[in-house]
């Protein structure tokens, strides 16, 4: 595997990490239903997740 083969892998790995954690902050969000403030902070970091997932996503297609 080249560097540049390696460098793919951990940027696919890293995205995987990143969309896993949106969907779990996103699904914990709804289960929570007597703390608003808690929700609230769940949903910004899934929308921080989404945004890196982005960055992540344009970084790959770099390669390409």
């Amino acid at each position: 595997m080249d560097r540049s083969d390696y460098l793919k892998e951990k940027l696919k790995q890293s995205l995987e990490n990143e969309e896993d954690l949106m969907r779990s902050y996103l699904i914990i969000a709804e289960k929570v239903h007597n703390n608003e403030e808690l929700q609230t902070r769940l949903r910004e970091f899934a929308e921080g997740n989404a945004k890196r997932s982005q960055q992540l996503i344009h970084e790959l297609n770099q390669f390409h």
